[in-house]
Parts: C-alpha cells; sequence; structure tokens
C-alpha cells in the first residue's frame, strides 16, 4: 500500500511577555487568546498563556494548533501572489479579554499584535523543519510609541504526515468493495460484508469471552416490523482479498427509543463491538473497541459517536478516544485526533470530548492488546478520519489512516469495521415510526 503525502503544519510552544510599561491595561486579570489564521481554512483559536520570568520559556512540547496540508492545498498556498491575492501566509492575531457582553453592555477584545509568517518553497519538500522558534515583537514597538512592546514566543514546524485514503465504493448496507486512492487510481483491498444473520452473530459471539459483558440478548430479526420497535443483529466483517475475515463489527446493545421518545437518547445509547482475528486461537475473535452512538435533539438534530478502545486484562479497562457530533442531515466527519481534541476540550466546546490521558501509538490490532503497558499522557497526532453523508443519502465512507499507525493489512482492517459501524449508527439512529405517547424526554 503506498500513502498519499500530507504535511502537518503544529502551532506551539505559545507564551505571551509583556512589559509592565506597555500601555496594555488589565492584562495580568485578563485572559489572553489568538485567533490562528491559513488561508483556505478554518480559524483555530488557542489560549495564550502569559509569562512573568523573562528567563522562562513556555513549554516546548506543548501544540496550540495544527493544520494538515495535502497536495492540493500545499498547490493553493504556493501559488504567486498577486494584487488581489497576495502572498499566503501563517496569521496569528493576539488579544487580550473575551468577546461577549457584561449586564448587556459589549465588551470588545483589545488586539495586542500580529504574527505573520510567508508561505515559502520550504513547505512543499515534504521533509520536517522548524520555521520558527523563540520569542518575536508583536505590535507598536518602543522606537514607534516609546514604550517596551508585547513578545510573543512560538514554535512553527512542519512534519511529513502521510496517509493512507480508502473509500468504500457504494453504500455500507450493500456490501461494497473498499478501494485504496492514490490520485486517480483505485486499488482493491478489502470487501466489506453486511448482514442481518442472527445466526452468524451469536456464534461470534459465543467465540470470544470478553463480549459476554457487552452483549445483550438475542439479535434475532424475524420481520420488518422489528426494526420500528429496536435495531439490532446489524454485522459487518472486513474480508481482504483471499477472502478471510480479518476485521468485524456488530451490534451488541440494540438500537432502540427511550422512554417517551421515539429516537435513541444518551441515556441508553446502542452500541457496536469492533473486533479482530484472535491470534492465538484460530476462527476466534478479540475485542478490540466500543462504538456508542445516539441522537442529540435541537435546532439541528446530530449522532453522537462515542469510541472506547478495550484491553484485554481482567479489569475490562476502557480508554475513551474519542466523542463526536455529526449532524443527522447533512453528515460530517468522525474522526481520532488528539491534537483537536485536547484543543476542543481546552476550549470548552461540545462538538468533541477526550479523556486526559491518552495513549500512543494506537494498539495495533495485530499487538497484544495489554494497553494497561502503555504509557499515558502523550499526545498521538491525528489517527484517522471518516467522513459520512446523513441520514437518507447514499453514503460511501472516505476512510484516512495515519501511515504510522499501519504496520499491516490487518492495521487497516479494524478501521475500516470502524468507519462502517460510524456509517451505519447514522442510519440506526433515525427516528423510530411510532406514536409517541404525551410528555418528553428532553430530561434524559
Amino acid at each position: 500500500m503506498d500513502p498519499q503525502a500530507f504535511i502537518r503544519l503544529s502551532i506551539g510552544s505559545l507564551g505571551l511577555r509583556i512589559a509592565a510599561k506597555s500601555g496594555i491595561h488589565a492584562v495580568s486579570s485578563s485572559p489572553c487568546s489568538c485567533e490562528i489564521r491559513l488561508r483556505g481554512f478554518p480559524v483555530q483559536t488557542s489560549a495564550v498563556p502569559l509569562v512573568s520570568s523573562p528567563e522562562a520559556t513556555p513549554d516546548s512540547h506543548s501544540i496550540a494548533s495544527s493544520f494538515y496540508l495535502e497536495e492540493s492545498d500545499l498547490k493553493a498556498l504556493l501559488a504567486p501572489g498577486c494584487f488581489y491575492t497576495p502572498q499566503a501566509c501563517l496569521e496569528i492575531v493576539v488579544f487580550t479579554g473575551r468577546k461577549g457582553s457584561h449586564c448587556g453592555v459589549g465588551v470588545k477584545r483589545q488586539q495586542i499584535g500580529t504574527f505573520r509568517l510567508e508561505v515559502g518553497p520550504e513547505w512543499g519538500e515534504k521533509k520536517p523543519v522548524i520555521l520558527f522558534n523563540g520569542w518575536i515583537g508583536i505590535g507598536k514597538n518602543k522606537q514607534e510609541t516609546g514604550k517596551p512592546g508585547a513578545e510573543l514566543h512560538l514554535r512553527v514546524k512542519l512534519d511529513p504526515d502521510p496517509r493512507y485514503v480508502f473509500q468504500f465504493e457504494d453504500v455500507t448496507t450493500s456490501s461494497p468493495q473498499i478501494v485504496q486512492l492514490q490520485g486517480t487510481i483505485k486499488q482493491p483491498i478489502f470487501s466489506c460484508k453486511f448482514s442481518r444473520d442472527s445466526i452468524d452473530a451469536k456464534s461470534l459471539v459465543s467465540q470470544v469471552d470478553p463480549l459476554s459483558n457487552y452483549w445483550s440478548g438475542s439479535a434475532d430479526i424475524s420481520d420488518q416490523d422489528g426494526e420500528r420497535r429496536e435495531r439490532k443483529g446489524w454485522k459487518v466483517k472486513i474480508h481482504d482479498l483471499s477472502g478471510s475475515a480479518v476485521a468485524a463489527a456488530f451490534i451488541t446493545t440494540p438500537f432502540v427509543p427511550s422512554t417517551g421518545c421515539d429516537w435513541v437518547a444518551r441515556s441508553n445509547p446502542g452500541a457496536w463491538l469492533i473486533v479482530r482475528p484472535d491470534a492465538c486461537r484460530p476462527e476466534s475473535w478479540q475485542p478490540w473497541g466500543k462504538l456508542e452512538a445516539w441522537r442529540e435533539r435541537g435546532i439541528r438534530d446530530s449522532i453522537c459517536c462515542r469510541f472506547h478502545l478495550l484491553s484485554e486484562g481482567q479489569d475490562g479497562g476502557e480508554l475513551l478516544m474519542s466523542e463526536i457530533f455529526i449532524n443527522a442531515e447533512k453528515g460530517g466527519e468522525f474522526f481520532i485526533d488528539t491534537d483537536r481534541q485536547v484543543r476542543s476540550a481546552a476550549a470548552g466546546t461540545t462538538t468533541t470530548t477526550t479523556t486526559t490521558t491518552m495513549t500512543t501509538p494506537i494498539p495495533s490490532p495485530q499487538s497484544s492488546g495489554d494497553f494497561a503497558g502503555l504509557a499515558p499522557a502523550v499526545v498521538v497526532g491525528f489517527v484517522m478520519s471518516c467522513r459520512v453523508q446523513g441520514e437518507g443519502k447514499s453514503s460511501k465512507p472516505l476512510v484516512q489512516l495515519a501511515m504510522r499507525h499501519v504496520t499491516c493489512v490487518e492495521d487497516a482492517a479494524i478501521f475500516m469495521a470502524l468507519a462502517a459501524a460510524v456509517d451505519l449508527s447514522i442510519e440506526a439512529c433515525r427516528p423510530f415510526r411510532r406514536k409517541v405517547r404525551r410528555g418528553n424526554c428532553h430530561s434524559l
């Protein structure tokens, strides 16, 4: 398998140093933040810690923001500038204070200064390079105002981040072929087999002792009317080109409407088990991950997908890796990317959350699975992403995997099973067709 070239642009080690006589008021009591801008990408925000000691240097390993650039992004950024579209640059605008209002009175942030770094030829060389590292004055300097200005510390780095890109050639329920994309070339890698075969699902469970903790009963579907009350027994197997099953995902907790509602609520989510072949026991499987999904009601409904890695240990430990909200109508992206998750958690957003404990690397399906032995609190960056369509649409999942987490074909297969489970969860969380009793479950 040949990966596609991606570049990771990381901005970290942020710190702000402001002299007492700079003329910037109330900085010590007000939070400082910055907006990080790169043409063609959404604006990212990050807190900027104040550095009080002249000798102190911010943590060199901290990452405030990351951009992932593919070939087309680099070409657009490296295109010659003109009068209407000047040369592309990385721009970091630093503010003090918060946006919003207080007692009905608008509160404005005070802009401290701006850091700019033009996009140059080194961006396209696909080699690790530190573009900037150290302190730099921002805003008006002492010569202009007669007062010392603010200084920003940052580290800007480019790193190659090659990825494998896969595409389901049809909707998951049609048991499509899965191809690897390399430019205009499509290379078959896997096949996906979807079924509601209750016998296979039960036999799959009986082969894996740890699964008894997650299985919730019969997966039998006798008729289509059952789909109006619950959705269960769905199963996906991923086969390699030889026809061998190399990964699977199946529903262990049925998707059922909560009391007084016609949708799957957070209080009782449906769940999938993601499994891999057991290297020690032929024809047997081992649990690798668990995906839970439910529907969040609102002006625009969303489907929440929460993924845990599972431990083979006796404690049956679970490690939360991702919790993503996907627009139910338009679809969206499920991802495991600890850089993005840590930033979202720090910003207090609800689109993604993560635990404070991370592992690196993501355990390979061919590894021992003993997650307890892995070092905690190490950020791993991008792992995988899966783009899916919304309800009732023809969804052909597009999956990207970081090359450093794939050592063999089976490693990629387990993520294909996870992607299929995410895609099917969009349909599994559709509202059920039944009369709803008076009342609601907004309190769930």
